[in-house]
């Protein structure tokens, strides 16, 4: 076989290679990102071809299943037709047409990766994954490991390979059944000296080594991310992405010579065909151009039927007089319909929304907790603490998931007796589940009753390079920059409340990607209760003053917590309100009750095994008892069916029905006439909405690759991961259940600003830009004195006509609700 002239430099190989691995952190801080970051810098239909040729990755629908779409209307004519338009630069459409709903095409794609590797068995007739995996995987789960193992493994601290040497010398078993292997390791031997034993031809060794990590991707992107960021794991663990490549590659030389004994020739000898190079060109067929054009007709179909329903609204304007109250809640898309039904029951309420850690950046450290908890979004490394002092409430335990209950002698005792009793116990929940110890909880984050070092004060010095509280300035300057950032500079009502957001379940190992992606997959209670305390100090006001904000005397900030899984709202800090405050408190709480009812019974729509046709008091109680039953594989459907982000007044969505798809960030553009504030909005918006988005996109198209497949197998390896039983490959992305109503769209961000101000705003921050230039995210810019779209592609904003068609008008969505289970169109709500 004949090969190109290569020369393997093994550190630009390993750099190159975990940028294409996984980048998903251990569960504890489950972050949605783009699952293909790594072709973010192509445009988007460029680079997701290229990823599927090169990974074999399924990067979209089928095209039986845009055709489908197509029959039962969800695909418009207008759209393909504007699709066609942009797409192809040929005036005869007609040709085009009959490819898309009727030419067949070949869609098999053999994917490079793993095009050496096959050679195994080809020339061996030997399956290496299977004698090599399992024993790898065990190794490194047992390395990991964050509380199953009874025991660590030794000298933690020097590495992965030292700790297995530590082993080889003083167990009386081996890793290895050969002697070649344990001595290579002994001797301390690098990835080029292996890879010419198993390979032999240099010019391959990079593609094996691609072909290798990307059979068992979700492990390899583990290690590659614990390297990068070791403090997601709790109990931190020194670990390479090198020493976990080497350690692999001498469990292939064992196993070789095991079946062998040491009588075999390198791969790379034995090829007669020259293997495609891995990251050469990758064209673009006449069947991506179809499928591409399918998806932008299937995504500006509901678009368009969107911005027909904002255009109407664009001209609404604010109210000018202080209202009842007014509720700061999180952009996430769960909470657009709660501001719905709040503004429904009382008029005189008002809603803003913004990143749920209320720009407070800190970490949290609960009073009886060991760690600290990131508060903040992931990219941000903050320089605070806040503690959790004098606290009331005990932490539950349940004696079966005591430690000392694997143990050989207590947990051989404990089995006949406290057996028979969780097995009785597991049979009863069934019938009537009940929150249990196991139960994850939003409310358990922080003690509702315990004190926060909000303040910095000499009673608490610094903490490992970490200040504890913030100064007045400090406070003063994040608690202005928020209010900014949402328009709420004047008429304040007499109670703001500040509204975090968590979820609760029971036998959910995602659990972190239903709670606050702002908060690093917390909670953002302490959040809410920080930022009320900040807005609510005197000393704060009086500065605040001083920038033109004035904060009436009789105004107060309350913070909150709302369960979107369970639709409950707690309060903090209840009883510093004054007795006028806490008589309008009572009333308002009436209104959050009522709004949390019609919640659940909208979310009920998408249960099968809830009633969504009761009334929503006896819906809500059911979504309660479901969020802690064991057997309930879909807690809530979380970021499901995501298609949008709103940055605007809320005027544009007011009264407007998204069915939950949206998210939205409060922002007045008449504050803000040179964008400075946007810059600070947009700046998160590509990798905190756009990369759920993303996550949820490529989970869908390819459950089985780029998302988790089905959670029922799921087994939690090491506290930090999942995986399909218990030697198989870690599983990234997103269980079945949490995709299999989401719509693969693209987030669409529509902000309310002249498109001359949102284009300097994306320019501003080449990271940024990257997101819309290559359209991993549509983008909009709606100009406020004309009402009129303009989209950005190929570097500007170019005007966007709307087909002609009536937005449908209703007076009872509750009704129309209870007519489908599926996504329902936009709806102009007339009250």
């Amino acid at each position: 076989m004949s090969t190109h002239d290569y020369s393997f430099q093994e550190s630009d190989t390993l750099h190159h290679l975990r940028h294409f691995l996984p980048a998903q952190a251990p569960l504890k801080d489950f972050i949605h990102h783009n699952t293909l970051h790594a072709f973010q810098d192509l445009p988007f239909f460029e680079g997701i071809t290229r990823a599927s040729r090169i990974f074999g990755y399924k990067v979209s629908l089928s095209l039986r299943e845009y055709r489908e779409l197509y029959k039962k209307g969800r695909i418009s004519e207008e759209a393909i037709a504007q699709a066609l338009e942009r797409r192809n630069s040929n005036p005869d459409k007609t040709d085009w047409l009959q490819c898309l709903k009727e030419k067949n095409y070949n869609t098999s794609c053999e994917a490079r990766v793993g095009s050496i590797r096959s050679g195994w068995e080809k020339y061996f007739h030997l399956d290496l994954d299977v004698l090599v995996h399992p024993i790898l995987f065990r190794i490194i789960c047992s390395y990991l490991d964050q509380g199953i193992s009874i025991w660590n493994f030794p000298i933690l601290d020097k590495g992965l390979l030292n700790s297995i040497r530590e082993l080889e010398k003083n167990a009386f078993t081996s890793f290895f059944t050969s002697p070649r292997a344990k001595n290579l390791l002994m001797s301390r031997c690098k990835i080029t000296d292996l890879l010419k034993i198993i390979v032999g031809d240099e010019s391959l060794y990079e593609h094996y080594l691609y072909d290798q990590q990307f059979a068992h991707q979700g492990w390899s992107g583990m290690v590659a991310a614990v390297e990068d960021h070791p403090e997601t794991l709790m109990d931190q663990k020194k670990v390479s992405l090198k020493d976990f490549i080497i350690l692999e590659l001498l469990l292939e030389i064992d196993a070789l010579d095991q079946k062998f004994c040491e009588v075999w020739a390198p791969l790379g000898h034995l090829l007669k065909d020259v293997p495609p190079i891995l990251f050469s060109p990758t064209p673009f067929s006449e069947y991506d151009q179809v499928l591409a054009i399918w998806q932008e007709a299937f995504e500006w179909t509901y678009y368009n039927k969107v911005l027909a329903a904002v255009h109407t609204k664009h001209l609404a304007q604010d109210t000018l007089i202080a209202p009842d109250f007014q509720a700061l809640l999180c952009i996430d898309d769960r909470e657009i319909s709660l501001r719905d039904y709040l503004e429904q029951i009382n008029s005189d309420c008002r809603t803003y929304a913004t990143p749920g850690f209320f720009g407070v950046e800190f970490f949290f450290q609960p009073e009886h907790g060991r760690a600290y908890t990131k508060q903040c979004p992931a990219p941000v490394t903050p320089g605070y603490l806040i503690k959790e002092i004098e606290s009331v409430r005990g932490q539950k335990k349940d004696i079966h998931l005591a430690k000392h209950s694997h143990g050989l002698i207590k947990g051989w005792m404990m089995a006949p007796t406290l057996g028979f009793w969780s097995a009785l116990r597991l049979s009863l929940s069934i019938f009537k589940p009940t929150e249990s110890p196991a139960t994850a909880l939003s409310s358990r984050h922080m003690d509702p009753k315990a004190r926060l070092t909000i303040r910095k004060s000499d009673q608490f010095p610094d903490e490992n390079g970490l200040q504890v509280g913030f100064t007045t300035e400090e406070m003063s300057q994040r608690v202005l920059a928020l209010l900014r950032s949402i328009g709420l500079i004047s008429n304040f009502g007499k109670l703001v409340y500040i509204i975090g957001h968590g979820a609760s379940s029971a036998n959910n190992p995602h659990y972190a990607a239903y709670n606050c992606g702002a908060c690093s997959g917390r909670p953002g209670s302490v959040n809410a209760r920080v930022f009320a305390a900040m807005a609510n100090d005197p000393a704060v006001r009086k500065q605040l003053e001083q920038e033109g904000i004035v904060i009436p005397d009789g105004t107060s900030f309350l913070g909150a917590l709302h369960d979107t899984t369970r639709d409950e709202i707690q309060f903090f800090d209840e009883e510093l309100l004054t007795a006028e405050l806490s008589t309008a408190h009572e009333k308002n709480k009436a209104v959050f009750r009522t709004a949390l009812d019609l919640n659940s019974k909208e979310r009920a729509r998408r249960f099968e095994l809830i009633n969504h046709k009761d009334r929503p008091e006896r819906i809500h109680k059911k979504i309660i008892q479901r969020s802690v039953s064991l057997f309930e594989p879909r807690p809530e459907l979380n970021h499901a069916t995501n298609a949008l982000c709103v940055v605007g007044r809320r005027a544009l969505t007011h009264g407007v029905f998204l069915d939950r798809r949206a998210f939205a960030n409060s922002y007045d553009y008449r504050i803000d006439p040179e964008g400075k504030i946007l810059a600070n909005i947009m700046r998160p918006l590509g990798p905190v909405c756009g990369g759920i988005n993303l996550e949820y996109y490529f989970s869908r198209v390819d459950n089985q690759k780029l998302g988790a497949g089905s959670k029922l197998p799921h087994n939690v390896m090491g506290l930090f991961a999942v995986a399909n039983g218990f030697d198989g490959d870690l599983r990234p992305g997103l269980p079945a259940q949490m995709i299999e109503l989401h719509d693969p769209l693209r987030l669409l961000i529509i902000v309310e600003h002249e498109p001359e101000v949102v284009l300097a705003t994306i320019k501003s921050s080449p990271a940024m830009y990257e997101w819309y230039i290559n359209e991993w995210i549509h983008l909009i810019a709606l100009r406020p004195s004309s009402g009129d779209f303009y989209v950005f592609r190929q570097g500007e904003f170019v005007r966007h006509a709307l087909p002609l068609s009536e937005v449908p008008v209703t007076t009872n969505i509750s009704k129309i609700l209870e007519t489908s289970r599926e996504n329902l169109p936009v709806y102009l709500m007339n009250a």
